[in-house]
C-alpha cells in the first residue's frame, strides 16, 4: 500500500460508524414520517412556527427520506451526505431565520454525525481528508 491510499476499515471502526450513521438516520427517518403524515405537531411547527406553506411539508420529508435512504445504502451513501448535509443546511437557517440561536445546534450536530459516521465506515471519505499517520 502506497501514502496515497485509505487504510482498510476495521470491523470496530465499521460497526461504529453504522451505530454512529444510525443517530441521526433514525432521527431524521422520524423527521420524514412526521412531515409525510402531516401530523399536528409538524404543522404546529412547519406552519405555525417557521411560516413554511403546508403543501411544503410533502416536499420537505420527501427530501429528507430520500436522502436518508441513500446515505443508509453503502453504494450511495456519499451521495446521500451530500445531500443531507444541504437539507440539514435549510434546517440551520430555518432557526437562524426564527432567531432560535441555541436549537440550530441540533442540526449542525446531526451533520457532524452523518459525516463523522460515513467517515469511519468508508475508506473512500478518510481518503479525501489530508490526515495521515
Amino acid at each position: 500500500m502506497n501514502g496515497n491510499e485509505p487504510a482498510a476499515t476495521g470491523r470496530g471502526m465499521y460497526w461504529t460508524g453504522v451505530v454512529v450513521s444510525a443517530v441521526p438516520s433514525l432521527m431524521l427517518i422520524m423527521a420524514s414520517g412526521m412531515a409525510l403524515s402531516h401530523s399536528d405537531a409538524a404543522i404546529k411547527g412547519m406552519v405555525g412556527q417557521y411560516g413554511y406553506p403546508e403543501r411544503a411539508m410533502t416536499g420537505i420529508g420527501m427530501a429528507c427520506l430520500v436522502s436518508t435512504i441513500l446515505y443508509i445504502i453503502p453504494r450511495t451513501a456519499v451521495l446521500g451526505a451530500v445531500l443531507l448535509t444541504g437539507y440539514l443546511g435549510g434546517a440551520v437557517a430555518t432557526h437562524v431565520h426564527a432567531n432560535e440561536g441555541a436549537m440550530l445546534l441540533a442540526p449542525v450536530l446531526f451533520g457532524v454525525l452523518v459525516w463523522g459516521g460515513l467517515f469511519l465506515r468508508d475508506a473512500r471519505i478518510r481518503a479525501l481528508l489530508p490526515w495521515r499517520k
